[in-house]
């Protein structure tokens, strides 16, 4: 059982109610964060403040929820540096609970690992249920890491989340998040086309996903996101753009594997286009907008032929 004090870097809107929640059941934990007011606001919440990761060396398992691997890396090197001259704590965990690369995080784990001296391990364990499930703490964790290590951060994964597994060994977590992201990326971007064909048509988009939410297209993703996509409502939640870079990881696994991947393919064009337009800071229910652009695009091309 690993004790209850953790380091959280990464106070956004993700990380910011998990860390929340981590206190509500009891857990000491230390927050740093790039943002001086999301540090405020924790202390206000009752968690600790850190000037430097350094800070957090101490801590039995540190939590990073930042946007990609390579912010992890960079935000993680002065606390690599202090390790190689003095090594924590054998059995200290690192946990990427962020959306990243299966291969990319194994390579990160190596290199933890060295810089610790043995004593350090990291564990990819990213999440799905956006800002609801993170405040909610009913998120789904996908954890990637050797079975007794998991058996030791089981209760801090509990703290945050309601349905927690381990995948298999480190970058299982990440690669059954990309997998997660395939269904969502192109679902959500499957009920954008089917609203904006329908209100092209005429048709009502809310009555049209209420008809849908009681048949076989009825889904998570069309209960969270079809309010909305029928609203054109863009106030982001979590910014679509990650959605590229988290399909991206589905065609690397894929190369790996020689597995096919056409529906990633297509949504990784997609949501190419959805970044390029400029939509990228909007919520994942933009790509409607984005499909609403590509159709303007369409009709004036035709117009000009």
């Amino acid at each position: 059982m690993i004790e209850q004090r953790a380091g959280f870097v990464g106070l956004g809107l993700m990380g910011f109610p998990m860390a929340v929640n981590l206190l509500r059941k009891g857990w000491e934990v230390a927050g740093w964060n790039r943002s001086a007011a999301a540090l405020h606001a924790f202390e206000e919440q009752g968690g600790q403040s850190c000037a430097s990761l350094e800070e957090l060396r101490s801590m039995p398992v540190i939590i990073f929820m930042l946007p990609d691997l390579p912010f992890i890396e960079e935000t993680v090197e002065p606390l690599l540096e202090s390790w190689r001259v003095e090594p924590p704590a054998p059995g200290t965990v690192i946990l990427v609970m962020s959306s990243v690369s299966p291969a990319g995080v194994r390579t990160f784990g190596e290199a933890v690992h060295a810089a610790s001296g043995g004593n350090a391990v990291v564990v990819d364990a990213p999440v799905s249920g956006g800002t609801k499930g993170a405040i909610d703490g009913s998120l789904a964790i996908m954890a990637g890491c050797e079975p007794d290590v998991f058996d030791r951060i089981l209760p801090v994964l509990q703290a945050m989340g309601t349905t927690v597994r381990r995948m298999g060994p480190l970058g299982s977590g990440s690669l059954a998040k990309a997998c997660n992201q395939l269904i969502v990326g192109t679902t959500t971007a499957a009920l954008a086309e089917a609203a904006e064909l329908a209100e092209r048509s005429g048709m009502d988009v809310g009555a049209l996903f209420e008809v849908l939410a009681g048949g076989l297209a009825g889904s998570r993703v069309l209960e969270q996101l079809g309010p909305r996509l029928a609203a054109k409502n863009y106030t982001p939640t979590g910014p679509a753009k990650f959605m590229r870079k988290d399909l991206g990881f589905v065609a690397d696994a894929a190369e790996e594997t020689a597995a096919v991947v056409p529906m990633a393919s297509a949504g990784m064009e997609l949501y190419g286009h959805l970044v390029a337009q400029g939509l990228g800071d909007q919520d994942l229910a933009v790509v409607r907008q984005a499909i609403a652009n590509l159709s303007g695009a369409r009709h004036t091309d035709s117009m000009a032929n």
